[in-house]
This record gives structure tokens, C-alpha cells and sequence, in this order.
């Protein structure tokens, strides 16, 4: 099977949202080659120190929340269940 490096790392992204905190920082429990393409790409700062967080810059908290939102809310209005 080949992986699509590029979901996995929107995926990853998106659930950095749910332990985002008003500083944007979220805890970085991922896959460290994730986590350092997500710095690559200018998304998170560098993951690698001690700390137990990651400090998400404001276009990669921006993006964390929209593929948060586009990946797993629910759709609304009264024909949802």
C-alpha cells in the first residue's frame, strides 16, 4: 500500500486542534516525521525540544481548524440526525 504523506499530515493537523490551547499550543503526540513535515511546511514550530506541546503558527492554527472542521463536524441544519 502506498501512504499519501500529505493526508496523513492534514490529518494530523486537523486533530492538533482538539488540544489547541488560547496560546496555540497543542500537545505533540504524533509520528515524529509528521510533526517535522508540519514544521517544514511552517505549520507548527520546531517539535524537537522538551517540551511536551508544539506551537502552532497562525496559518497552521488556521488550517488546523478548518481541516478540523471540514473533517469532522457534523452536518447542520433539521435533515441531520
Amino acid at each position: 500500500m502506498e501512504i499519501d504523506e500529505e493526508k496523513i499530515d492534514d490529518c494530523a493537523l486537523a486533530l492538533l486542534f482538539l488540544t489547541m490551547d488560547r496560546d496555540q499550543r497543542a500537545w505533540k503526540s504524533f509520528d515524529w516525521a509528521v510533526l517535522q513535515r508540519l514544521h517544514d511546511k511552517g505549520y507548527i514550530g520546531d517539535p524537537v525540544n522538551k517540551a511536551k506541546s508544539v506551537w502552532l503558527t497562525e496559518e497552521g492554527a488556521a488550517r488546523s481548524r478548518a481541516l478540523f472542521e471540514a473533517c469532522f463536524s457534523k452536518p447542520s441544519g433539521k435533515d441531520s440526525v
